[in-house]
């Protein structure tokens, strides 16, 4: 545990110092949010009294995903850049350097997510939502967060490049569109509708602006705990046989 400790003060130091990355990480969920908010927001009708209640847990689930398809870059530069041999020869195991970039992945992101709360807040966000429904909507959206982190850590090893790597990114932004963060899937077309219904980015939005505004969730938030523990499992074990793969 202290081995993964000291790789993810080394992967926060590393984001500390490419501040352009932590601009951007920052910058685009905020872009689509005053986008939406203000350029589309009148002319869609969710249902809801103002159209930022609607639209904030998808931006939130938005810079979840941009920020955590980061760690594919800084897992792929590790390893092209020799400093897993050094750490090898130090005894440090694949889990504790991964454990390290994942982590910190978490740590930027809930950053992240702080400041597009508050810009969120100031531009009308209010959610009414009971002190255990923010428990339960925060553990819902770190659940999500670490899956992916572990996901893009996998994706990071697979990679040939720090480039290839970063196509990752293109995937994660894009896999909100097709879901509930912008508009009702009701209002896509039919072909679209069973995908954008029940894959699992609109599971884990619909739990979270369910929660937040203190509306019904039923088993919504366990299905998409469900889907977050998959990919987490699945990533983990991919994770460890790809390092032990590399490493050889």
């Amino acid at each position: 545990m202290s081995e993964a400790l000291i790789m993810t003060g080394r992967a926060i130091r590393i984001s500390r110092r490419n501040v352009d990355a932590l601009i951007t990480s920052v910058a685009l969920p905020v872009m689509l949010l005053l986008i939406f908010v203000y350029f589309f927001g009148g002319a869609i009708d969710t249902g809801t009294p103002a159209y930022v209640t609607y639209v904030v847990p998808g931006v939130l689930l938005l810079c979840a995903g941009f920020g955590s398809s980061k760690t594919a870059f800084a897992v792929t530069e590790d390893l092209k850049g020799g400093i897993i041999d050094r750490f090898r020869s130090l005894d440090i195991g694949g889990t504790q350097i991964l454990t390290g970039h994942v982590l910190a992945s978490v740590a930027r992101n809930l950053i992240a997510m702080t400041l597009v709360l508050a810009l969120a807040f100031a531009i009308g966000f209010r959610p009414s939502a009971t002190p255990q429904g923010w428990l339960a909507a925060t553990a819902v959206l770190l659940a999500f967060i670490l899956a992916l982190s572990w996901l893009s850590a996998t994706v990071g090893l697979l990679a040939k490049s720090p480039e290839a790597a970063g196509g990752f990114t293109f995937f994660v932004s894009f896999l909100p569109y097709p879901s509930s963060a912008f508009v009702p899937t009701n209002t896509m077309p039919n072909w679209l509708q069973p995908f954008a219904t029940h894959q699992p980015v609109t599971q884990v939005i619909e739990s979270i602006r369910g929660l937040l505004l203190n509306q019904p969730v039923g088993a919504t938030p366990w299905v998409a705990v469900a889907w977050c523990a998959g990919i987490l499992v699945a990533s983990v074990a991919a994770a460890g046989a790809l390092f032990r793969r590399q490493a050889a």
